[in-house]
């Protein structure tokens, strides 16, 4: 059994593969899969794909008709070997000790699982999105949540899970729907036992404005609501504490600029004046 199986899901990102891929087959945690599954792509992809496996007998190439990210993370959840599972967007990359750190913490503490930060990049700036300070284990379900910042942040990529207990629970993402990443989150920090924090290590997110995410249509604007109606309500059965969380962005533009932003909690909203207008309100809160 290998340690980890990283699953990449591809479509259209010939610009960005490379780099994704090279951070990957560098790892410094050599005991890996890597399971690319290329969903359809009309560009380059699967030849960069299949240049990459034809060097490094560690790439599994899963080649399918254009289905979505969701289908293309279970199609690569069905054939995993690794004791853990871990997710890499392949227009992202990753530290070139990402999995060793994640894996060698998990496995100190026999978590199910280990979180890292994350780095938000745009083309000419970068910022800390997730800052992890400190190694901490918890099996507080609360505490996982504020510890991993979701619902704000509701990746699946800055961790790894025990791929038995996904199993055990049959934790999959639900298919042909876009922001699937909300509900698999919830649920996993919901069912799955002990979650470590992993300090000085990074995921690497781009921010690609030709992304899935990024480009826009009714059906991902109806996706967008259904998936976070149904990871709320998932959270409330669950008694999960959203006092605190960031629940909802409006963005306020003037001439295509964001002027304002109002982040909406459960309990109060932040009003936050932009960078483009010289300078930021940090925070003005209002009670509902």
């Amino acid at each position: 059994m290998v340690k980890i199986s990283i699953i990449i899901p591809v479509y259209n990102v010939e610009k960005f593969l490379k780099k994704c891929l090279t951070s990957v087959v560098e790892q410094t945690l050599k005991d890996i899969e890597i399971i690319c599954i290329n969903d359809g792509s009309k560009d380059k992809s699967l030849h960069i794909l299949n240049s990459f496996a034809e060097k490094d007998n560690r790439i599994i190439v899963i080649n399918q008709s254009n289905q979505g990210q969701s289908c293309a993370r279970n199609a690569g959840l069905e054939i995993a070997t690794g004791e853990y599972i871990g997710f890499v967007d392949s227009d992202d990359w990753i530290d070139i000790d990402f999995y060793e750190k994640l894996y060698t913490t998990a496995k100190k503490y026999n978590a199910d699982i280990a979180a890292a930060g994350i780095k938000r990049l745009r083309p000419y700036k970068w910022k800390y999105h997730l800052k992890i300070k400190c190694e901490e284990y918890t099996e507080d379900t609360n505490k996982k949540f504020r510890l991993c910042d979701v619902p704000d942040k509701c990746y699946v990529w800055n961790k790894i899970y025990k791929t038995s207990e996904l199993k055990r629970y049959n934790i999959i993402f639900e298919p042909h729907v876009f922001y699937e990443d909300r509900c698999f989150t919830a649920e996993v920090l919901v069912k799955l036992k002990g979650l470590v924090s992993v300090p000085d290590t990074y995921y690497n997110y781009w921010t690609n404005n030709k992304s899935t995410v990024k480009t826009k249509s009714p059906k991902k604007d109806g996706d967008s609501v259904y998936t976070y109606n149904k990871m709320i309500k998932y959270l409330k059965d669950n008694n999960i504490n959203l006092d605190h969380y960031f629940l909802e962005l409006k963005k306020i533009k003037l001439f295509g600029l964001t002027i304002l932003k109002i982040k909406t909690y459960t309990n109060r909203k932040e009003y936050l004046l932009c960078n483009c207008i010289k300078f930021k309100i940090k925070q003005f809160v209002s009670k509902k």
